[in-house]
């Protein structure tokens, strides 16, 4: 199980292909834009044209595009992976996507002699950058005990379930963080309100009860107004609409709440820690 292909080189697609490189993994890219990659191909790292290029004789196959429909379009059609990646492959999609597209996925990969996990990840590009993100594994346990130390390289890898399941955990998980970001953001529109010395407010509440790693990460770059994407707008929405269809029997107030806000914002492109713009322009 040496040979591995990565499939969406992003922003934190790229790191996670380098430590896969440096623990010595043979490892070939497709993204669609080549020139974003040119530093990896530099570095030696093999680039195809196409996912189907991509994918031929590989051992491993991992995935981490924007949206459900991406996750489609690479793993289905004559040139899709499912068609065309050599038996006993083992795709990892580690896209944030539907959970019934991972077990539909799930169920046509075994139809042909393939087999998938799905492993979405959460700790943005920090956690790829510094290999601790946290990697939610649904699928066949006897399939994730194969790959087990190769996703233990890029952070922590847990075991949650059967096929579907997860994503369900990271849908979990971005419920968490829809509630925590909001209020960062209106704890930190209230301290200015007040004109309290952030510095000192961001000593005091980052030891205390109200810690997290959205406060102090996404906390100070709000107040150092940086708003540059560790992780975009447009896809936390995306996770929220997904969230949301699965839950579409029960209205969950939280995520409703926030969604709604991001959505007013208009700033897809941003990061996530925008969300201060919102009680600002309706302050």
């Amino acid at each position: 199980m040496n040979k591995i292909a990565f499939i969406g080189v992003g922003v934190m697609g790229k790191p996670m292909v380098q430590h896969l490189t440096s623990a010595g993994y043979d490892v070939t890219i497709y993204t669609r834009t080549k020139s974003k990659v040119q530093d990896l191909i530099d570095l030696g790292i093999t680039w195809k044209d196409s996912v189907y290029e991509c994918i031929q004789n590989q051992d491993i196959i991992m995935t981490m595009v924007g949206y459900p429909h991406d996750v489609k379009d690479i793993y289905y059609g004559p040139k899709g992976i499912i068609n065309n990646a050599k038996p006993g492959a083992i795709l990892i999609d580690l896209t944030t996507s539907s959970p019934k597209l991972a077990k539909a996925i799930y169920n046509d990969a075994k139809a042909h002699q393939l087999e998938s996990l799905d492993a979405p990840v959460s700790g943005g590009d920090l956690g790829a950058k510094n290999a601790t993100l946290s990697i939610m594994v649904g699928g066949d346990y006897t399939t994730f005990q194969k790959v087990q130390k190769i996703l233990d390289i890029l952070g922590t890898s847990l075991y949650v379930g059967t096929s579907g399941m997860g994503q369900h955990t990271k849908m979990a998980n971005q419920i968490v963080i829809a509630g925590t970001i909001a209020g960062v953001s209106e704890a930190i529109h209230y301290a200015k309100e007040h004109q309290l010395d952030m510095d000192i407010l961001m000593q005091c509440i980052t030891k205390g009860a109200a810690a997290s790693w959205q406060l102090e990460h996404n906390g100070q770059a709000m107040i150092d107004e940086q708003f540059q994407p560790g992780f975009y707008i447009k896809h936390f929405i995306k996770d929220l609409k997904i969230a949301k269809e699965e839950m579409d029997h029960q209205e969950l107030l939280v995520l409703n709440t926030v969604l709604q806000m991001y959505q007013s914002l208009q700033e897809d492109n941003l990061g996530t820690q925008a969300l201060i713009h919102y009680y600002e322009e309706n302050s």
